[in-house]
């Protein structure tokens, strides 16, 4: 069953094909900063809505991943790999509905001693 995430404002929406078994909370100097949590995906199980998202990119990890955040309200949306051989993408878990989330186990990503850039 699908599930839908979207921005605060409406104007990004990610439609999963499943909902999240379990989600990741990372303390990494940028992932402890935004407070997501990351539900982890293929990029072929998200359906993004438009397909040409209004977001602005912000990269990091040696300019290897796009942090997405909507252009409108700000939120962080979902990050994806600049390699597109990589099959993987986090999408923000705090955009889906609380019961769906509240179902997920939650899973701790110790990273904080991680250098930024």
């Amino acid at each position: 069953m699908s599930v839908e995430a979207s921005c605060h404002c409406g104007a990004v929406r990610l439609v999963l094909d499943t909902a999240p078994a379990t989600v990741t909370e990372c303390n990494c100097s940028l992932c402890r900063r935004y407070g997501v949590l990351w539900a982890y995906y293929s990029p072929s199980q998200v359906t993004m809505i438009p397909p040409t998202l209004p977001t602005a990119t912000y990269l990091w990890n040696g300019r290897n991943v796009a942090f997405h955040h909507c252009t409108n309200c700000g939120c962080v949306t979902h990050w994806s790999s600049v390699n597109p051989k990589r099959d993987r993408m986090g999408v923000n878990a705090r955009l889906l509905e609380p019961s769906i989330l509240e179902a997920a186990e939650r899973h701790y990503l110790d990273k904080q001693d991680r250098p930024s850039g």
